[in-house]
């Protein structure tokens, strides 16, 4: 057996540095075109843990504003009421419940911004109501959307414990 040119066989030579270039133009490409945006329906949303321990007792806060949904036979919001203040029922009604927690809100801000801070929306909902009242609800309590940008009017929301059927 004869073995033809054996010494020019060479072994190609790949050289790395256009790839590692390829990679790095797309890094560069990739975090140039990121778009960092606020997460759409982000709350910062307490949920009940069980029934309160009468030992503990925290410092001195302000009682949280009461939002009350009722619900009809059909699961459509009956009654929405704002600190014992009947608001009604319908899309209005969430819309006269937000222009009252930003007057409550402003109520507050004439005390201190530091209580504004502090101050929790508590939803009582029942049972067997549509899930997307709650989220209007959610929605009117912490703000609104003006000229593009958004007006927080509180970041505490906790729900009260779940109503029997």
């Amino acid at each position: 057996m004869k073995f033809r040119n054996r010494s020019n066989l060479t072994k190609i030579q790949l050289d790395m540095t256009p790839m590692i270039d390829v990679v790095f133009q797309l890094i560069i490409f990739f975090m140039c075109t990121l778009k960092v945006s606020e997460p759409e329906g982000d709350f910062e949303i307490s949920m009940p843990l069980g029934a309160p321990n009468a030992a503990a007792v925290s410092d001195a806060q302000l009682p949280p504003f009461k939002v009350r949904l009722q619900a009809g036979a059909d699961g459509r919001l009956a009654a929405l009421t704002f600190n014992g203040t009947n608001l009604g029922s319908g899309e209005s009604a969430f819309a006269k419940l937000n222009s009252e927690v930003l007057r409550a809100v402003n109520a507050l801000g004439a005390i201190g911004k530091e209580q504004q801070e502090k101050q929790e929306v508590e939803i009582d909902s029942d049972y067997n109501l549509n899930y997307r009242y709650i989220i209007n609800a959610i929605g009117a309590c912490s703000g609104r959307m003006q000229n593009g940008t958004t007006v927080r009017y509180i970041s505490k929301i906790k729900f009260a414990p779940i109503r029997q059927q």
